[in-house]
């Protein structure tokens, strides 16, 4: 099979000419502050619902022209492998993920911010690629998170699920294996930073389950079982009804948790059984959607 090459263009396009921004007045569980610099430093941005802050200055036009007079594009850049992952940038770097199904390594990379050069590239893991699951997903789907010191990533490899922290530059401090996971679709459920924890999750048919480490050591801090149902979507901490909460949804419910404890604070009958989107809230409601068995959007 020939080797395939992501192109990086659209995201350089799109991030790397963000200036630092105005700190959004409440960020659950930041207590890094990297989330208050201006950067994207994990899934869903800043504020965990895809929204930058309003003075940052984005193109709306560009151009996929391969010389100087390409409109708006700063720098392309090739990377190996598939990924379905979104990149986190924090500072002068952007971190994302790729599988190579040729060589079966699961790696983090990372750029720089300005002109695209690869700064280093780590092997987290080498065999242990899934054949099952749908032909159009990636071993290589989720989205980075950092700390500003710590990149937190997580891959299904060899039946189970892992969460992996390296330093900034690119070493590998822990590994942890956090559940087995019975393959459907795949998996594609990034990690969510909350104070000095690093939050998991792997909703799978086999030993779903929300899972807390302690971002320093990865030594588990908290555990809960979820249903044994297949479902995709990533933790999410809002700040919502005057508390932080840790919202899940899929496998037929809408599950709120103590994003410190894992205690569940409230869980309803509601969203479907897969769900792939992430929760959002206005701070006094949760918005959810899904798409199977039934399509909905709710509040």
């Amino acid at each position: 099979m020939k080797q395939s090459l992501l192109s990086f263009a659209l995201v350089a396009l799109s991030f790397a000419t963000l200036l630092p921004a105005a700190a959004p007045s409440k960020i659950p569980g930041d207590s890094t502050g990297v989330a208050k610099q201006g950067d994207w430093p994990w899934w869903r941005g800043p504020t965990r619902d895809g929204m930058a802050a309003p003075d940052q200055k984005l193109p709306i036009t560009w151009s996929d022209r391969e010389n100087e007079h390409a409109e708006n594009v700063l720098w392309k850049t090739p990377i190996p492998g598939r990924g379905h992952g979104s990149a986190a940038i924090v500072g002068d770097r952007i971190f994302l993920v790729a599988a190579e199904p040729d060589t079966e390594i699961q790696s983090v990379i990372a750029l720089d911010r300005a002109s695209g050069k690869q700064l280093w590239k780590t092997t987290v893991h080498q065999g242990g690629f899934e054949t099952k699951g749908n032909t159009k997903t990636t071993l290589g789907s989720c989205t980075p998170a950092c700390d500003g010191e710590r990149i937190f990533v997580n891959f299904l490899n060899g039946g189970s699920v892992w969460a992996t922290a390296l330093t900034i530059d690119g070493k590998q401090i822990w590994q942890e294996r956090l559940t087995e996971f019975a393959t459907h679709q795949g998996y594609g459920a990034s990690p969510a930073i909350y104070d000095s924890l690093v939050i998991c999750s792997a909703d799978n048919q086999g030993k779903g389950a929300v899972i807390a480490l302690d971002r320093l050591t990865g030594k588990e801090v908290w555990r809960v079982d979820r249903p044994k149902l297949h479902n995709y979507t990533s933790p999410m901490i809002h700040h919502v009804a005057g508390k932080d909460q840790l919202v899940m949804v899929g496998c037929d419910l809408v599950s709120s948790y103590s994003p410190a404890t894992g205690e569940k604070l409230w869980e309803i009958k509601g969203a479907t059984t897969e769900c792939v989107t992430s929760t959002v809230t206005d701070g006094n409601r949760i918005f959810t959607s899904g798409g199977y068995p039934r399509n909905h959007i709710e509040a």
